[in-house]
């Protein structure tokens, strides 16, 4: 056995994570400030937000984001942030929080957060991340296990929803050129007949569908987007219909998104008659759930992903409905061969030799290089509270939906855009005859809650009006937060068309 040399202290150990006791007692002195920072300002936090302006914000910023050549003392820094930084940020853990896709983070994600920063893996290589490799690989199976892909299903942990769906479309495109034509998109570029390819998705799919079209070199015009019912869903008769348009006129289409989960609705698109279709005509079936795919989870509303484990490829968020810190998402596909039109080799990084011995290098799997060790903020949370528990709140934030689109529609200055939610989103718009502009009133309501701090909410657009949305996801969000905010939002208009000053 070797002896241990003790080794010399530098001038800069105090600044990296601890040797010994003494860098120990340094660690932890400094997260004891960072949580007592944080504890101040939740506790004095008791609004969505605080309401300052954008010049008022930048204002008390300008003076703290001026830098020196001296080091300064982390609780000197954090003093100095407390108020510009940490209390004008969104408290997206209130209640009464409720504008958009953003959820408030379970403490398990949070403290996972620190142990993923601490140890700084790199998710490119084996060498670089040996036990975080194959926790990442276990949390894709569990999640294709859930999805119902077989065996050969396969995925990656992403950045998030854009990023997903802009693998979804890069794999059917390059899928599509290699089976008609023999064509390797990643040798030879484009082939000749680009410029008739054809996506189709639901008019109100998420816009990082038509990025991703237009990024991979086929332009936003071979993004064809398909109109949907009153539910907000794409329409079959529809679809049959625009891609017999497309091949009457010698076009290609390749491939279709389906959206689990529209930003605005959280409608769902016809799934199985969608998988048949696609099916049948031999096209590529991408489904986008990063909203919707929560349902995995849920006892009581899994049904309606029926048809998911046909998709080709499925987009899923797990900074939405599972309750991760930004970011954490995953993209996985039916089939892991597609996933090898991803992989480049290189010699620093991911030999062939590598391959041939079975070394796993997640780089080959992703378009992403240096990637974070985001799948311990899932591990962690789904031992530490449980798929029951995990599911639970999924089902009651959609109660919740409910009960608030059942009490604004009982409201007869109301108008809800969705009646029956699918998800956990309610659109509705305030409606008064005393106002000759109701887009203008609306926006008005949402901008002086936000501004007072009471409520956040979001506003968007229907038909070429404004209305207001609640999206849902704080499982802690009960009735009556969302009757407090309903009466919030009836005070606002009166005051807003009595004239009150703001």
């Amino acid at each position: 056995m070797g002896t241990t040399t003790k080794r010399a202290a530098t001038a800069f150990d105090s600044f990296f994570l601890p040797y010994g006791e003494e860098g120990e007692e340094h660690f932890r002195n400094h997260v004891e400030l960072v949580v007592d920072t944080l504890a101040d300002v939740f506790q004095e936090m008791d609004q969505p937000f605080q309401g300052k302006t954008v010049q008022d914000i930048q204002q008390e910023l300008n003076g703290m984001l001026d830098l020196s050549e001296d080091p300064q003392s982390l609780h000197e820094v954090l003093r100095e942030i407390k108020g510009p930084v940490l209390k004008n940020s969104l408290h997206v853990s209130h209640e009464r929080s409720m504008a958009h896709l953003h959820c408030p983070p379970v403490l398990p994600g949070v403290l996972a957060e620190l142990i993923i920063s601490s140890l700084n893996q790199s998710m490119d290589s084996w060498d670089q991340s040996p036990a975080a490799t194959y926790v990442e690989e276990a949390m894709i199976r569990y999640w294709s296990d859930l999805i119902g892909f077989s065996e050969r299903g396969d995925g990656v942990f992403t950045s998030g929803g854009t990023q997903s769906n802009y693998m979804g479309m890069l794999l059917a495109r390059d899928e599509f050129c290699l089976s008609k034509w023999g064509h390797i998109v990643q040798k030879d570029g484009l082939p000749g007949a680009f410029k008739k390819m054809r996506v189709l998705c639901s008019e109100e799919a998420h816009f990082s569908v038509t990025k991703s079209v237009s990024q991979l070199g086929l332009g936003e015009q071979a993004v064809v987007p398909v109109p949907v019912n009153e539910d907000h869903q794409m329409e079959l008769d529809e679809v049959s219909r625009t891609v017999a348009q497309l091949e009457q006129e010698g076009l290609l289409p390749y491939a279709i998104v389906s959206t689990c989960g529209t930003t605005d609705y959280g409608s769902i698109d016809p799934l199985e008659g969608l998988a048949d279709f696609c099916e049948e005509k031999g096209l590529w079936l991408h489904v986008d759930a990063a909203y919707g795919a929560g349902l995995l989870l849920s006892e009581k509303h899994i049904d309606k992903l029926a048809g998911i484990n046909r998709a080709d490829s499925v987009t899923l968020d797990f900074h939405k409905w599972l309750y991760q810190p930004i970011s954490c998402g995953m993209f996985a596909v039916k089939d892991q061969k597609h996933l090898r039109l991803l992989s480049h080799h290189a010699d620093y990084l991911n030999p062939l030799e590598d391959e041939e011995e079975g070394i796993l290098n997640l780089v080959n799997k992703s378009v992403q290089t240096t990637r974070r060790f985001d799948a311990l903020k899932v591990l962690l949370t789904l031992k530490v509270l449980g798929t029951r528990l995990l599911g639970s709140m999924v089902d009651q934030t959609m109660e919740v939906a409910r009960f608030a689109a059942e009490e604004l529609e009982h409201r007869h200055r109301f108008f809800v855009e969705n009646p029956s939610p699918e998800l956990s989103a309610v659109v509705f718009q305030y409606q008064s005859e005393e106002s000759s502009d109701v887009s203008g009133l609306n926006r008005k309501i949402q901008q002086k809650l936000f501004h007072e701090g009471k409520a956040v909410i979001a506003k968007t657009s229907v038909r070429g009006e404004t209305y207001l949305k609640f999206t849902l996801l704080n499982p802690r969000t009960t009735e009556e937060d969302v009757l407090a905010v309903i009466e919030e939002i009836e005070h606002t208009a009166k005051q807003i068309l009595g004239g009150t000053p703001h």
